[in-house]
């Protein structure tokens, strides 16, 4: 796993956080961050968050998608697999969603990396115990296999990271 502080510059980090942060743009409610608690159980009516979709199955699936520019540059994949948002809200003790890769099919020959957009308490937890802290401009590049689970946080009202799939150069 690979770890960048100051991603992409104040003045791209500032234009993306008054646009994903701002009132008008368009995130969409998803009934569970992970499948494993769609059972009706107390973990079931906390396992929602809210996406949004930039580009999937070869298609830009967003007017949004130009935003990501500056992230996509420095990224520099050669092929891009998927890129989502998640945004969490805030919850009254920290809740962990469940270990998942981000794309099950052929998770082997992908990378996988999270942008974080907002400072907060919340975190990536690796099956190796390892926590990335969510901190803003922060990205995290590591192998599409890699299991790994977000978090809530309880000390902003929301969470959010933008989350990429690809094939490196």
């Amino acid at each position: 796993m690979r770890v960048y502080k100051n991603f992409i510059s104040k003045k791209d980090l500032n234009i993306l956080q008054e646009h994903m942060l701002g009132p008008n743009f368009p995130w969409y409610y998803n009934k569970s961050v992970v499948n494993q608690y769609e059972d009706g159980s107390p973990e079931d009516k906390k396992n929602f968050q809210f996406t949004h979709s930039f580009y999937m199955n070869d298609v830009i699936n967003s007017d949004q998608f130009k935003i990501l520019i500056p992230l996509i540059k420095i990224i520099n994949p050669l092929t891009v697999v998927r890129i989502k948002a998640n945004l969490l809200t805030r919850t009254s003790k920290i809740i962990e969603h469940g270990y998942h890769t981000d794309y099950d099919e052929n998770s082997h020959k992908l990378t996988t990396g999270i942008f974080y957009l907002n400072t907060n308490n919340g975190y990536t937890k690796f099956k190796n115990k390892k926590i990335v802290k969510s901190e803003a401009n922060k990205y995290i590049e590591f192998k599409g296999e890699e299991n790994h689970t977000g978090s809530t946080c309880t000390d902003k009202n929301i969470r959010v990271v933008i989350n990429f799939n690809y094939i490196k150069q």
